[in-house]
This record gives structure tokens, sequence and C-alpha cells, in this order.
């Protein structure tokens, strides 16, 4: 006689990224898919990166809209990723987490650096009961240590996290699921290493799994990126052990599903909340400042004197891409700063070799760097561009050869020496090893949170004599030859 069975199905996103477009859909997704189930047999889950601070019904609302969108379509638990614990400040994550969100908030590995206790908001694992079927959850997120120290957060190992929790929590529960935002290299780790873990639901290098990938009796189940998939997982466990008879998993297109019509109108209403917040006015100019990816622009260098300034460097320097347009004379708004530089970057000082920066400057000439198409630790813009710099000037002839167009680089008065380490200010984005990899090998980076690169540059244009001086060249073109410094 085959036994009784008790069904559940866990349903889960991660990495949206404040696409609200996809809102709608990925609600109707959940509300057929739970309502064909039985919401009694039905667990919803967020593995993080849902907010995303480009987007204006995001920054226009301090995230309110996420996390009412994540109310409204009704997921139980939720954990944070890195775009909502290391761009929103712990008092912004308070107000929303603490006093708006319905979801439980779990994650195990985030804890207040002062004194040791995870935020109030949030628990470490949490227990729900469907069906008489106990589910354990687990939540840990990606460990950017010297980051979250900045922010007063202290983000522990997720692997000794999880490790100590599912060894307290199997004995407690039916089924044990980990909301993963670490991605799919530690999922896979976590698997083969951690014992007792029925399911791991992941999130952070925006990997779509169609099917799960089985690791002896543990699922990895993920959802892709942007909301254009809805993760599926159907569970099976005998009526009266509670054993786990049978598990499978897979995707829903979002593509594929009409639009849930409330949803629809509350981003509308959110969004035109936004626009009224980031329509104010927040600096005035009086002269058109351009800007150019392949070559040197007024914007671009009122950016990189910005860093400079902020940092208390000797060089600033930051590639071009950041900036996905200009500002025209007259007023500027909040709004037009998110457009023309959307990327949560933060600014960031190190030290760099006279050798290190000619080798960068002389990349910042060659299409395949300027062109590079970059995504991701931060970077919401198209290309890499060409480097944008202030306290230093640099004659080039753009006709020489590959790695010799440099003809000269002063610092200052002074010309450049290869040997000597220089003080830059620049952006966390290089210190992972994308763009331009001899800035990241510069030494002792610093950061600086939680501002972001449209935060530096509004403060340059209030800063008259910074906002004079971007017409200055500094990338003078020249013929000939010169002996290179």
């Amino acid at each position: 006689m085959i036994p009784e069975r008790i069904r559940l199905r866990i349903l889960h996103t991660n990495d949206i990224h404040s696409h609200f477009e996809q809102l709608p859909r990925i609600a109707s997704i959940i509300a057929s898919l739970r309502q064909e189930a039985g919401a009694e047999h039905t667990l919803s889950l967020d593995i993080g990166d849902h907010i995303d601070r480009m987007r204006p019904e995001t920054e226009g609302t301090g995230g309110l809209a996420n996390i009412a969108l994540l109310n409204a379509i009704g997921y139980d638990a939720v954990t944070l990723g890195n775009n909502e614990g290391l761009t929103c400040t712990p008092e912004v994550l308070n107000e929303l987490y603490g006093k708006h969100a319905r979801s439980k908030v779990v994650i195990a590995n985030l804890r207040d650096a002062e004194t040791g206790s995870l935020p109030l908001w949030a628990s470490p694992y949490a227990i729900f009961n469907k069906s008489g079927i106990q589910i354990g959850v687990i939540g840990v997120t990606a460990r950017f240590t010297d980051f979250y120290r900045l922010l007063g957060w202290n983000v522990s190992d997720p692997f000794e996290a999880v490790a100590s929790l599912a060894a307290e929590l199997r004995p407690k529960v039916d089924v044990l699921i980990v909301m993963s935002h670490l991605g799919l290299s530690n999922d896979e780790r976590m698997a083969a290493e951690i014992p007792g873990i029925d399911l791991i639901l992941g999130g952070h290098t925006h990997h779509l799994l169609e099917e799960p990938i089985r690791s002896g009796r543990t699922l990895i189940c993920a959802a892709g990126k942007f909301g254009q998939y809805v993760g599926v997982v159907d569970l099976e466990l005998d009526a009266v052990s509670k054993r786990l008879l049978h598990a499978e998993g897979g995707v829903k297109a979002a593509a594929e599903s009409e639009e849930e019509e409330s949803i629809r109108l509350q981003i509308q209403q959110y969004a035109v909340k936004a626009k009224a917040s980031l329509d104010r006015e927040v600096a005035r100019i009086d002269c058109d400042l351009d800007v150019d990816w392949y070559g040197e622009s007024r914007l671009g260098n009122l950016l990189a004197a910005g860093l400079r300034d902020w940092v208390g460097a000797e060089i600033g320097l930051v590639n071009a891409g950041q900036l996905l347009g200009g500002l025209p004379q007259g007023p500027v708004s909040a709004g037009m700063l998110l457009e023309l530089c959307p990327s949560p970057i933060n600014p960031c000082r190190m030290k760099l070799s006279g050798a290190q920066l000619l080798t960068a400057l002389e990349e910042s000439l060659l299409p395949e760097f300027m062109n590079k198409p970059l995504y991701g630790f931060g970077f919401r813009g198209k290309v890499l561009g060409t480097l944008c710099v202030d306290g230093i000037t640099i004659e080039y002839d753009p006709e020489a050869a590959p790695y010799s167009r440099i003809l000269s680089v002063r610092v200052g008065t002074e010309a450049l020496e290869l040997e000597r380490l220089y003080t830059v200010g620049t952006i966390d984005m290089f210190t992972f090893r994308i763009g331009y990899l001899s800035i990241a090998e510069g030494l002792e980076p610093e950061f600086f949170m939680p501002e972001f690169l449209r935060d530096v540059l509004l403060k340059e244009l209030h800063n008259a004599r910074a906002m004079k001086d971007s017409s200055r060249k500094r990338w003078v073109r020249m013929n000939g030859q010169a002996a290179p410094h």
C-alpha cells in the first residue's frame, strides 16, 4: 500500500534588482501556483537583491516601493543581498525592515559590529508550519567584510553560520532550506560540506538553473536574474514519518504570465511618488557639462576631481563609462543625477606606483578597453570607457603604437616617477579586478561609504573652483615623439 503523502510547494525569486516591470507577472505566477497547491502547502521566499538603487522607484521612495511589493505579493520570508546590505545604511534598513516589512527577514551572518547582535528586525532562521510539516529556513549573505565594517556591520562566515544552525535545526524540522545569497560555487560547496540540508535556494551570481543540481540529498535551485523567472520546487513527504520522499524543481518564465493588475497599479502609484521626490532641484549650473566615453570631457574631469578631493589624494582616476549622459545649463534635479550616474559605486583611496598608473593610462587609449562591456560589481553603465583624471597632465600621441602612446605624465608640476607610490582617489569597482586591472593592484585600499559617485558629483557641482577648472585639459594631444616619463 502506497503511504499517504503530503505535498509542499516552495516558490522562490532572487536578484530582481528593482525590475518593477516584472513584478506584476511574478505576482500572477506566485498567486496561481499558490492557489494550485493551496496556501497551507506553499512557502514563498526571496533570496535577496530585490532592491537596486539605480531604479527611480527605489531611489525616489528610499526602498519603500520594494518592501510594499514584497508585502503585496505575499512572501513568507526574505533574506538580504549585498544590494540591500551595502547600498542602504543601517538606519534605512531599520526603517524598511523594522517598520514596513511583513515578511520574516532571515539572515544569520549579519550583526551589529558594536553589540554583536542581530538587528531587531531579523532572525538567523525561521520555522514555518505548513500542513503539519515543520520547515526550517536559514538565510545567509555574501561576506563583503571590509565594506560591511564601514557601515557598522560584522558579516561573519556564512558556512560556519549554516553548519551550526543546520546541526541545531535538523532534529526539530522535517525540511531544511537555506536561502543563500552567496553564488553558485558556494552553494555547491555548502551542499557538499554541510549535512542535513534538503534545499539550497541561491542567488548573487545570477545563475539560472532550469533543472536543479542534485548533490547527495541536497537540491540546489536558482531563478536567474531581474525577475525573468520564478523558481518552483515541489516536495512530497510521508504523512506519518514526515520523511522527504521526492523533490523536483524548475522555473517558470515570467514572460509567459499575465500581469496582476493590482500590482501594476501599485507600481504606478509608487512611480508617481518617486518622480515627485526626484524632481527636486539639488543644484544649478551656468554651463553645459558634456560627457565622452572615449575622450576627455568636462563632466568626466569634474568627477575625477571630486574623487580626488573626497578622499584626499594626489590623483583622481575614474572610468568615463560611469557617466551615462551630460548635464545641460540650468537646474539639476536628483533624478537627473540618478539617470546619468546610476551605479551604486563608492569612492576609494589606494596607493599606485607610477608604473601602474602609466599602464592604466596607456590601456585607456586602447579601443579594447574603452569599448569593454561590463555588468555587475556595482556597475550599471554600458562600456568601461577611457580614464578621466585629475591632478595629472598627460601628453600623448594617438597614432603611436599601443602602450607607447603616452609621451609624458606630470603629477602636479613634477614628472611621474615609475617607482614612486602615489595616493589615488578612485572607485571601489576597480578593486574587484574588473576594468583596468593595473589599478586593481593598488595597495592599502580604503573605502568611503555610504556615499555614491552621484553624491561626489553633486558636491562638485556646488564647487565654483572645480566647475571652472573642469574645462582645463588633462589629456594633451601631441604629434611626434618625446621621451616617456
